[in-house]
């Protein structure tokens, strides 16, 4: 049977249809409306952005200031740490003048002397180490089988650690004046008793496999001959460098900066070298940005 009521509401459907899509196509149509709209989101995000300008040149200013305070504080948090004691750099590998710079810059502002700066040449070259070293055991780094080859360039590295940084005997000394052509690719100061000792390692690249063993069976040798004389060493590296060599420190069981190239790296290097022991910087791998020096007093 015919159902009118179904009819009529089948028809009430029809026309609100019908007046929903003439509204919507007078809308459309509408320029001035739609201009409108346009006008309504420009001035909303012409507004956000300004607010956020506003933000970023209020943050700029924070964080300016907060850097200067940063920088006067600075000398008067590491000002005689170091006083008149020689430090020494080592760079196992190439040399880099920038570290260099900031590590002098360092440790003299904390009343300290930068004596000694080497770099030491890597991979080592084996057969001229041993050419001068002749009249020692050393005289068979050249030679032999490559494990007992290695465990000789560790005990090498280990000898020269630890005469780097003890000054002594007469008899370590000469044997290093006598490889020094050999071993080091740069040398700065003089040789003498030393408080802490700073190391930058350069990754191994470009190495035989024999050369990446023999650089890093001198590299361990050389951290654990220092470690022997008992003096604080520290690993460092700058904010950029990749990969980093924090690991590698780590595993000598040395204090470590991963962000030399900024005021609070520079002032953990200081605290580290007068004696706090831990992972410093910035990169996931650190432990804190600065040591906890709560209890650390300096010099008058």
């Amino acid at each position: 049977m015919f159902d009118y009521r179904y009819h009529a509401l089948s028809l009430a459907a029809v026309l609100l249809a019908l007046t929903v899509g003439v509204l919507i196509g007078v809308a459309i149509g509408d320029s001035n409306l739609v201009s409108s709209a346009k006008s309504g989101i420009v001035h909303d995000l012409s507004s956000e952005v300004s607010d956020a300008q506003h933000q970023v040149g209020q943050l700029r200013a924070q964080l300016a200031s907060e850097e200067a305070f940063t920088n006067d504080l600075y000398p008067i948090a590491v000002h005689g740490l170091l006083g008149g004691q020689d430090i020494g750099l080592a760079f196992l590998g190439e040399p880099s003048d920038r570290v260099n710079s900031l590590v002098r810059q360092a440790v003299t502002q904390a009343g300290g002397n930068l004596a000694t700066v080497v770099a030491i040449r890597e991979p080592p070259n084996l057969a001229g180490l041993a050419s001068a070293a002749a009249g020692t055991h050393f005289a068979a780094l050249g030679t032999g089988a490559s494990a007992g080859r290695q465990q000789l360039v560790e005990r090498f590295g280990m000898l020269v650690g630890r005469q780097l940084v003890s000054g002594g005997p007469v008899v370590g000394r000469e044997l290093i004046s006598r490889v020094r052509d050999q071993l080091l690719s740069a040398f700065d100061g003089q040789l003498g008793r030393l408080q802490g000792l700073v190391v930058m390692r350069a990754e191994p690249n470009g190495m035989t496999p024999e050369e990446v063993q023999a650089s890093t069976a001198f590299d361990t040798g050389f951290t654990a001959g220092v470690a022997r004389v008992g003096v604080p060493t520290v690993g460092v590296e700058l904010s950029g460098t990749e990969p980093s060599q924090v690991p590698w420190y780590q595993s000598q069981n040395m204090s470590s900066v991963d962000d030399l190239d900024t005021v609070a790296g520079q002032a953990a290097l200081i605290y580290a070298l007068a004696g706090s022991h831990g992972t410093y910087g910035m990169k996931a791998s650190a432990e804190s940005l600065l040591p906890d020096v709560g209890g650390t007093t300096t010099a008058p």
